[in-house]
């Protein structure tokens, strides 16, 4: 009798404490209400209806991580945030500028989201391009003639004679500086924009990005037909991991950007993204490999407020096709030139494009424009690029209307041969002409801060070096180019060995042996994060606080 009595006593307590909860929240609502003389909605208001399902529930993870790295205040540490998932890094293609196998252009628009279109072979008439040809003609063959001679001088300082590709890539270098310092003096005075283009030399061009719509490998589809709620999902398309690593002759960038030669309105185009090439297969089956490395963009520069931060030209090499078979064709190779300018150009803008706040997951809020020229010194290619979308991830490579484009020209001849008395042969003023236009090409389109960065909306915080706080300057500096340079981490991933698999993975005999490796703790490697390491210990003479100061026995990290 006295525990119901006590019980009774405690329920009408909670019963008491509960009336009086309910009574302050209703009374804080009245006065809300009351403040705002709204008590009721016109319209009745549901909470978000959502989709609880597994593959929902990832989809939704994937939006909230962008959101995440949208939100990060700062251009490296967006770029660190891209990384945290991995600690040993991606699994990514490797696309490079010294490879473009078989039949590859399919492929490489399928990435890029890229229509391919022909550029006339001759530029149209205009009576001030026509002077500038016959003003800077006498000027490009002799640049010609000269670099010949230091060609023929440099290979007789030789012991050993280089390879064909080495041959031409030499000699193309060497005609690249000396026509680009031709045409910069015969026309500096008539365009002022090229007085202030910086000029990079081999500079490094990364760029990381996922492409959707691929058919899943083996081991992801046999993984997924184990687990009873994915058995539907295991043939869906997946997300591969793209990197792209090149080093052109020559890169002249400038402040403003080049005028968009496509409208919105054109590059909106469901139809016209719908008949794009789609590649479904694995990269691996044309010829281009796979490796392990973290997510790197670099444009040529390091990310800095007053650097000219927008790619007006870019010189590319072609001496790589030399070791193409002759069976391919010309139809082949005009397709590798093809296929190389739009991966070029496609990773240069979006590198650019990462030091203004964007990445492959956040979308572009204006288009970016850039020019690439493939030569061996002889032969020029000539493209023009522009970027007006991201989003080739997930669903947005069959969902996203908008489209990037790219045009250009057969390979065109400057000039016929070098006589035996050193002078040029048959020189083509048609393709120098080509040359002169995309350099007297004005970039023209000025940005505030405020659109040009929309995703770092802090005036006063846009790079790391904007942080006050000295140690957290440094930290994310180190970090990010850490992380650019691609070095392997000090311990090398954990390695499953063939004994191993033998005789404790397939075939378990080893039931005494104490279970110390990775696989036998359930630990996945590959699960593990960028700030999973040991922090670096602070002595106690230089500790802050003074020496029995414990907190401050390591020093802080700054991750996103």
């Amino acid at each position: 009798m006295l525990t119901l009595r006590r019980g009774e006593q405690l329920r009408a307590r909670l019963h008491a404490l509960c009336r009086r909860c309910l009574s302050a929240k209703t009374q804080a609502k009245t006065l809300a209400n009351t403040a705002d003389d709204v008590e009721y909605s016109a319209e009745p208001e549901y909470p978000e209806i959502r989709d609880l399902s597994f593959k929902a529930r990832k989809q939704q993870l994937a939006v909230d991580w962008h959101n995440e790295i949208r939100a990060v205040p700062t251009v490296e540490e967006k770029m660190i945030k891209l990384n945290m998932p991995r600690y040993y890094g991606y699994k990514v293609v490797d696309l490079t500028d010294n490879l473009v196998p078989y039949n590859a252009l399919p492929l490489t628009q399928h990435y890029t989201r890229t229509v391919l279109e022909q550029q006339p072979a001759t530029v149209e008439e205009d009576a001030k391009l026509d002077a500038l040809v016959k003003a800077t003609r006498e000027d490009v063959i002799e640049a010609l003639e000269y670099a010949h001679d230091l060609y023929k001088h440099q290979l007789s300082l030789l012991d050993t004679q280089p390879d064909a590709v080495q041959r031409e890539r030499q000699l193309t270098l060497i005609i690249l500086e000396q026509v680009n310092r031709a045409v910069l003096q015969a026309l500096s005075a008539d365009f002022a924009h090229l007085q202030d283009v910086e000029i990079d030399y081999n500079p490094r061009h990364e760029a990381f990005w996922a492409v959707g719509g691929v058919d899943p490998p083996k081991n992801v589809v046999k993984s997924k037909q184990g687990n009873e709620w994915q058995k539907d999902q295991a043939h869906d398309s997946v997300d591969r991991l793209v990197q792209y690593t090149g080093e052109p002759y020559l890169a002249l960038r400038h402040r403003h950007q080049l005028p968009n030669w496509r409208t919105a309105e054109e590059s909106n185009n469901l139809t016209l993204a719908k008949q794009l090439p789609r590649y479904k297969f694995d990269a691996r089956t044309l010829g281009y490999c796979t490796k392990y490395q973290h997510a790197v963009n670099v444009p040529g520069y390091w990310p800095s407020a007053n650097a000219p931060n927008f790619g007006l030209l870019s010189f590319q090499s072609r001496a790589h096709l030399q070791l193409r078979p002759k069976t391919y064709g010309e139809e082949d190779q005009l397709e590798a030139l093809h296929a190389l300018a739009i991966q070029s150009s496609y990773a240069w803008l979006l590198a650019q494009a990462n030091y203004n706040g964007f990445n492959t997951y956040n979308e572009l809020t204006y288009p970016l424009n850039t020019q690439t020229v493939i030569t061996n010194g002889r032969e020029w290619s000539f493209y023009a690029y522009q970027l007006n979308t991201l989003l080739v991830h997930g669903a947005h490579v069959d969902e996203n209307p908008v489209v990037n484009f790219c045009r250009g020209t057969a390979p065109l001849p400057l000039y016929g041969e070098i006589s035996e008395a050193g002078k040029c042969v048959d020189f083509n003023e048609a393709t120098l002409r080509q040359l002169l236009a995309q350099y007297s090409n004005v970039p023209s389109i000025q940005r505030s801060p405020a659109e040009l960065l929309p995703y770092v909306r802090d005036a006063t915080l846009r790079r790391a070096a904007d942080y006050e706080n000295g140690e957290q300057r440094e930290f994310l500096e180190r970090t990010f180019k850490h992380l650019a340079s691609k070095r392997p981490r000090h311990l090398e991933l954990p390695e499953i060995y063939m004994w191993e698999k033998l005789y404790k993975i397939d075939n378990p005999t080893r039931s005494m042996e104490p279970r110390r490796r990775f696989f036998e703790l359930n630990i996945n490697p590959w699960r593990r994060t960028l700030d999973q390491h040991d922090k670096e210990y602070v002595p106690r003479v230089v500790r802050p606080g003074g020496k029995k100061n414990r907190e401050g026995r390591y020093k802080k990290t700054y991750y996103p």
